[in-house]
């Protein structure tokens, strides 16, 4: 296989919100670059991006794919990330392994919040963008009115690139701006020159955008655009790009994935206007350019090849059969078979070059570990991601099957979580939505042939007591021969620990000291059922005050179940409540949405401990919420923001239940088939 220079690999990732045509335009792509005959299409899940059972199953991405093409004297490795925001994990692991983006927009939704979440996204990255306006075919398609919202949440940065000429509502040509030629397109997508049209005063204002644009990137350029002089296209497009890697300006492409119009535009805007591959490895300033560095950017459990990595070479190169050290581990590891990738589709690879992007087989490393010499510091790393939608996972299948499923799930997504509540019993899995989970569990069902559903979280209520009481436990029992007799006198208080605590205050042997033991174990025993749901009892003293025994009769089993008699009948008489857990919980929303959140919060009996001002018109809420109130949080959180809001959440204590929801509680736990 052909091995490109870092100079000629392009490795872009394709971001934006779910259904603005990410699939379709690398579709397009792929075969306007010859590397497919045909286009594929999603409705009828024969695209090589959307390749995973899962995808064809939904209609839509929901993993990472990596997509492999040439155009002109250039590598292209395209990575296709689902645009949900139950799959933002994947969009990041793209944009850890890119240099650049390509974030498409819908030409009839325009700026959505998943634009602006991946807008942001790569900004923060520090790496470069350009807009590919889509769907320009389709009716109330609009480029000039999705224009101006960029340019209006974007500011002056955004600069057009391509534009349409509209007759009679219908587009009747492109304009390259650049050079301002104009070409209309076959029904097979085929490009024609044609006349350029009158644009009037609208080709002068996006003229002079691009040179302000340009005029912008250095002193030269400034002083040239302000004595009047034109600039050459040359200059253009270096001064574009210079403004692109610095992310002075924001390019705009438009046209039609499905037509197969504006794709060559882009194409050359991408190895033209953004960073290649030995742009961004200067910026690293790797200490010796010849040693090998490479990252994970991506794992995949494959049921068939095993564990696939994703890996991003920075520097040297990766061999098969070489041995290479993990930096997290401190470990070396040898690569089996290495390949590359498009779609599903695979090319063995003897070597994957400095830049560029290829997958090994069967290899323990994880996302984000890094190999050869170069510190894991100095390269880009994943967001933490902290799961804030739970369900329990029930299934009729092996314990031990699921287990290891579930790992190799964990290994694959970093934004699972899986974990079992000693309390309730459940297996809890975490994640984004409610769609992470359900294609979760279809993995499991799919991938590994495991029977498993979902199920209603059961929240871990406590018991405890308001009172002070002192109670007898007496356990007597004749039943031929040696009996059983216990009998204690106890103490039941509160305490303001949240652990159960046992004290002894038996004066003359009234209990024998071998036997008090078995008085704490009966009272430990019995506490793991509280009295009114049974729930776990916590923050309780037991004293044992006084007793009696018999010689004969007297045992430490019968002292246990003397213990278990008192703790009922205190326990009942101590003016026992049910707590609740409730949680510290930070929400972010848009500041347009603080006081239906407020409300909102208000309503789920939350305490709000603060409010502050954050970056990109965002307001971060502090407040204590019930874990109850939490179960559907994350999908009201999303309904309320369309997507834009987010939240973290950690335990902070119990609390008492309301006693107006109390009786509610009671019921339903006595409905429960499961085991306090």
């Amino acid at each position: 296989m052909k091995q490109n220079g870092m100079e000629q690999i392009y490795n872009v990732v394709l971001l934006g919100h779910g259904g603005s045509g990410k699939t379709s335009l690398s579709e397009a792509i792929l075969f306007r670059t010859g590397a497919v005959g045909h286009p594929g299409s999603v409705a009828e899940g024969n695209t090589v991006s959307d390749h995973l059972r899962e995808e064809q199953k939904r209609k839509s991405s929901i993993a990472l794919s990596l997509l492999r093409t040439d155009y002109q004297t250039a590598k292209l490795n395209l990575l296709d990330a689902p645009g949900s925001f139950d799959f933002e994990i994947e969009a990041e692991e793209g944009l850890l392994a890119a240099d650049g983006a390509i974030i498409v927009v819908s030409g009839k939704s325009g700026v959505t919040t998943g634009v602006k979440k991946a807008v942001r996204a790569v900004q923060k990255s520090g790496k470069s963008l350009l807009f590919f306006v889509n769907k320009l075919d389709e009716s109330h398609a609009d480029f000039y009115r999705v224009f101006e919202q960029l340019k209006t949440e974007f500011g002056p940065s955004v600069c057009p690139m391509v534009a349409p000429v509209y007759r009679n509502g219908e587009i009747d040509c492109y304009v390259d701006l650049l050079v301002q030629k104009a070409y209309t397109y076959s029904d097979s997508g085929v490009r024609v020159e044609v006349e350029m049209p009158n644009m009037e005063h609208r080709l002068e204002g996006f003229t002079a955008a691009i040179s302000e644009s340009v005029a912008e990137t250095n002193e030269e350029m400034f002083e040239k655009y302000f004595s009047g002089e034109q600039f050459t296209r040359q200059e253009l497009v270096d001064g574009i790009h210079k403004g692109v890697k610095e992310g002075a300006v924001l390019p705009v492409f438009c046209g039609s994935a499905f037509m197969q119009a504006g794709i060559r535009f882009l194409l050359d805007g991408v190895v033209s206007l953004l960073p290649s591959a030995d742009e961004v490895a200067e910026s690293l300033s790797l200490s010796s350019p010849n040693s090998m560095v490479a990252q994970v950017f991506k794992t995949v459990a494959d049921p068939f090849y095993g564990t696939l990595s994703y890996l991003r070479v920075y520097s040297g190169k990766l061999e098969t059969g070489g041995h290479y050290r993990n930096q997290r581990t401190g470990e070396d590891e040898r690569l089996g078979k290495l390949f590359t990738l498009c779609g599903k589709q695979q090319e063995p690879l003897e070597t994957i070059g400095a830049g560029d992007i290829g997958v090994a087989v069967k290899v323990p490393l994880k996302t984000g570990d890094v190999l050869g010499e170069l510190s894991s510091e100095e390269l880009p790393k994943l967001p933490e991601y902290h799961p804030r939608y739970f369900r329990a996972l029930s299934t009729t299948s092996d314990e031990g099957k699921l287990a290891l499923a579930i790992q190799k799930l964990l290994l694959e997504d970093p934004s699972l979580s899986f974990e079992v509540n000693q309390q309730t019993r459940q297996q809890l899995l975490g994640g984004v939505g409610v769609q992470h989970l359900e294609t979760a569990v279809l993995k499991l069902q799919t991938r590994f042939g495991i029977d498993v559903s979902l199920d209603e979280v059961r929240i871990p209520y406590r018991e405890t007591i308001r009172q002070k009481v002192k109670v007898q436990g007496r356990h007597k029992k004749q039943t031929g021969g040696h009996g059983q007799f216990g009998d204690v006198w106890m103490v039941f208080e509160p305490t303001a620990l949240e652990d159960l605590i046992f004290e002894e205050q038996i004066v003359g042997g009234a209990v024998p000291k071998n036997d008090i033991p078995a008085v704490e174990k009966g009272f430990r025993e019995s506490a793991q059922h509280g009295v009114l749901a049974g729930y776990p009892l916590t923050g309780v003293k037991a004293i044992l005050v006084d007793g009696s025994y018999h010689p004969v009769d007297s045992s430490e089993m019968a002292f246990k179940l003397a213990a278990g008699l008192a703790y009922r009948d205190g326990i009942s008489k101590a003016s026992p409540v049910l707590l609740e857990p409730v949680d510290r919980v930070l929400v972010l929303v848009p500041d347009g949405n603080t006081g239906d959140m407020m409300g909102e919060l208000n309503r789920r009996r939350g305490r709000i401990l603060g409010m502050t001002p954050a970056e990109f018109g965002m307001t971060q809420i502090e407040v204590e919420l019930p874990e109850v109130s939490l179960l559907d949080f994350a999908t009201v959180v999303r309904q309320m923001t369309q997507g834009a809001g987010s939240f973290t959440m950690e335990f902070a204590r119990y609390e008492q239940l309301p006693e107006q929801l109390q009786e509610e509680v009671i019921e339903k736990s006595n409905t429960l088939k499961w085991e306090k």
